[in-house]
Parts: C-alpha cells; structure tokens; sequence
C-alpha cells in the first residue's frame, strides 16, 4: 500500500524558512519521480517541483526558482522541499506526490493529505 506523509508545515512570518518532508512507503522509492504540488484558496492546484527517481533532474515552477530545493534521500525513501525567503503568496496546503514512473509527470497517481503552510505577519 503506497502511503505518501507529509510534515513540517507551519505558520512563518515573511522571509522566513521552512523544510517539509514527506515519508514514503509502499513501494521502491528510487524507482519513481516525486513532486510537491500546492493549493491555496480559490486557486487551481500548482506544481511546485518535480524530479526525478535518482533526483538527476529537476524541475520548479517559476514562481519558486531561486527560493525552494527539492531534495529526495532515497535510502530513508524520504522527499524534502527546502522553502526559504518565504512570502505571503506561499501560503498554500502543500501535498507530496508519486508519478507512476521515473521521469516527471503531469499527472501523479498517489497523493500525500498535505500539510498547510501559512506564511503570514
């Protein structure tokens, strides 16, 4: 049974950081892609960052370049998103996902119940 769960969220004021983490378990983890998406209210599910099953390649959205570090240790089967300089447009439920291969995917077939992150004065 694939179970994905997610932790480390929190409430951080502005420029602040913060690292989730999400544990896998229920199948190899190397052998797949993982990716973090968000939500925030009222807006349309984002992909935050992807990479691949040996983390070779990776991939953020604009929006985070520069600010966040997808990182995965495999031998814990373990994801990590390192958010740093954190602003108000952050603040989203943060889900950890599974692509059903090893390369990036657009549509993921397993889902963390995700982890809020509030980024706030």
């Amino acid at each position: 049974q694939v179970q994905l769960v997610e932790s480390g969220g929190g409430l951080v004021q502005p420029g602040g950081s913060l690292r989730l983490a999400c544990a896998a378990s229920g199948f190899t983890f190397s052998s797949y892609a993982m990716s973090w998406y968000r939500q925030a209210p009222g807006e349309e599910r984002e992909l935050v960052a992807t990479l691949t099953g040996t983390g070779g390649s990776i991939k953020y959205a604009d929006s985070v370049k520069g600010r966040f570090i997808i990182s995965r240790d495999n031998a814990k089967s373990t994801l990590y998103l390192q958010m740093n300089s954190l602003k108000p447009e952050d603040t989203a439920v943060y889900y950890c996902t599974k692509c059903p291969n090893f390369f990036w995917c657009r549509r993921p077939d397993y889902w963390g119940q995700g982890t809020q992150v509030t980024i706030s004065s």
